[in-house]
């Protein structure tokens, strides 16, 4: 797991591509301290197992799914990426949870000054956009940030100087590909919701727990019929279908113990 602070910038050295898949080679300074292989380095926000270590770097191969679902397709020697070694037990968790699992790419739009801040635009597909809210977190490029805006086509970030300097963001050009990864809670609450938000969906905010924000956002002003619960944030069971819901509706009612069923058992029962 990491968490989205980048501890240095490091550069492609090699890439050996065959077919869909293949090795990189990473210079590198800070992350190679007590990391040995087999260990995980985030490169540009993907989590890579370190298969080799060299004096003033390291390498690591690189799947054809990783491929398909990053900005490393478009890699090239020389090019610079943001690096950070796995969170440690007894770490700080500086920024969010940061799988290193990319969920898929932008395109920077604009990049635009703000006295001391830096706005980025970045557009990207509806799929990810479902998972955005504003005011929670977002990876680009492994980097961790707060969502300022975030509409049906894009969303906006506002950089600080420190972060621009430490990381590549701001030197991109609009047009580039950047690595995006969803903010795992989103995705979680998307999961166990069975969400299929359709794209005219509108929302409003449910409060400041972000939970709330993500289920308000995916689902809706409320659950659909065959999604019930009793509350967002106490939800004992999620039906799948209405006659499910219905069932267990009726088995919780008294009306159920002259059939020999009483509320006891149905609570060992777990209705």
């Amino acid at each position: 797991m990491f968490t989205g602070i980048v501890e240095e910038i490091g550069v492609i050295q090699d890439m050996q591509v065959r077919g869909r898949s293949g090795s990189i080679l990473i210079r590198a300074k800070r992350v190679l301290q007590g990391t040995q292989v087999g260990d995980s380095i985030a490169v540009n926000g993907i989590c890579l197992t370190v298969t080799g270590l060299l004096p003033g770097g390291f390498t690591a191969d690189v799947m054809a799914e990783t491929m398909r679902r990053s900005s490393l397709s478009v890699c090239h020697p020389g090019d610079r990426v943001n690096l950070e070694r796995a969170m440690a037990a007894n770490g700080r968790f500086g920024g969010h949870i940061v799988s290193g699992h990319i969920d898929g790419t932008g395109r920077i739009q604009s990049i635009r000054r703000e006295e001391n801040a830096v706005w980025v635009t970045t557009q990207t597909t509806p799929q990810i956009l479902n998972y955005i809210v504003e005011k929670g977190s977002i990876a680009i490029d492994g980097i961790s940030l707060t969502v300022a805006y975030v509409d049906q086509r894009v969303f906006k970030v506002s950089v600080i100087p420190h972060t621009g300097q430490e990381t590549t963001l701001l030197t991109k050009r609009p047009g580039v590909l950047v690595n995006l990864e969803n903010d795992l809670v989103g995705k979680y609450v998307g999961k166990l919701m069975g969400l299929r938000p359709a794209p005219s969906q509108r929302y409003d905010s449910l409060g400041n727990d972000m939970v709330d924000k993500y289920a308000g956002k995916l689902m809706g002003l409320g659950p659909a019929p065959s999604q019930r619960c009793d509350s967002l944030g106490t939800t004992s069971q999620i039906y799948t279908s209405e006659s499910a819901y219905q069932q267990a509706s009726a088995m919780r009612h008294d009306s159920l113990e002259p059939t020999g069923l009483t509320m006891e058992m149905l609570v060992d029962a777990g209705f």
